[in-house]
């Protein structure tokens, strides 16, 4: 008689974020370059921009666990008490900054943001998905302000960054999965780092449910299954292989 799947329990695994953590690549070195440069900027605040899923929190992380800097959400600064976000360490970290756009309130309030930064010789980091230029806000002041400040472009991951990611992702869950898994799921998933997270978060949860090693077979069950609950959205036609890649490949795993 087979034994019952396991029901895994959650007990909230938390991805590391600290300085050891961050793998520095081709794609994010000049990123990591400028962080490194704080606080010597030529402005304060620096704008670090990319597609979702390309490390740019955690970069935030990075720096802020060097400047003790109040992290800050683009979507709510309009109700932040300006102030009270510069007091503690003269360093904030605006995630989703470029989402002040179009919004006079939020765009108002990075203004007045940025102003007291300079004021008072601290520093922001603004997190975006879009380069400041592609912004599109309507206060020509902020337009002025964070055009003129430096900004620096993170890349989607190369292979060789998300193997290395894989690689640690699996060792933070004690997982020892083998290379031919890695390069399975190379040539298969989204070419983020966020997909690299929930794969390798789904392969957790099945092996621990099904008593199964992660395997080839195994990541082939996961990723289809992921793909059924998103409808294949996830996938996006900048950041996939092609479908006739992937079927060569599925062919070739036998």
């Amino acid at each position: 008689m087979n034994a019952p799947a396991q029901i895994p329990l959650d007990l909230g695994h938390r991805t590391a974020m600290g300085c050891e953590d961050f793998l520095v690549a081709s794609s994010n070195a000049d990123a990591v370059a400028w962080l490194d440069r704080w606080p010597s900027w030529p402005a304060p605040a620096l704008t670090v921009y990319g597609p979702v899923g390309c490390g740019k929190t955690h970069l935030g992380h990075v720096w802020r666990a060097r400047s003790r800097a109040v992290i800050a959400s683009g979507e709510t600064l309009d109700h932040a008490d300006l102030p009270g976000l510069l007091a503690v360490s003269n360093a904030v970290v605006v995630e989703d900054a470029d989402k002040v756009a179009g919004k006079p309130a939020r765009e108002e309030a990075l203004f007045h943001l940025y102003n007291l930064a300079r004021e008072q010789g601290g520093h922001l980091l603004l997190l975006s998905r879009k380069a400041p230029s592609r912004w599109r806000a309507r206060l020509a002041d902020l337009r002025s302000r964070i055009k003129g400040a430096p900004a620096v472009e993170v890349e989607a991951p190369d292979d060789a960054l998300l193997a290395a990611v894989l690689v640690k992702l699996f060792s933070d869950r004690q997982l020892r999965p083998g290379q031919e898994v890695i390069t399975y799921l190379l040539t298969r998933m989204e070419r983020s780092l966020d997909a690299a997270r929930r794969v390798v978060a789904a392969l957790d949860h099945a092996s621990l449910a099904a008593h199964r090693r992660v395997t080839v077979p195994l990541a082939r069950e996961v990723l289809a299954a992921l793909d059924e609950h998103t409808g294949d959205t996830s996938h996006g036609s900048g950041n996939r292989r092609s479908a006739r890649a992937r079927l060569r490949g599925e062919q070739g795993a036998g």
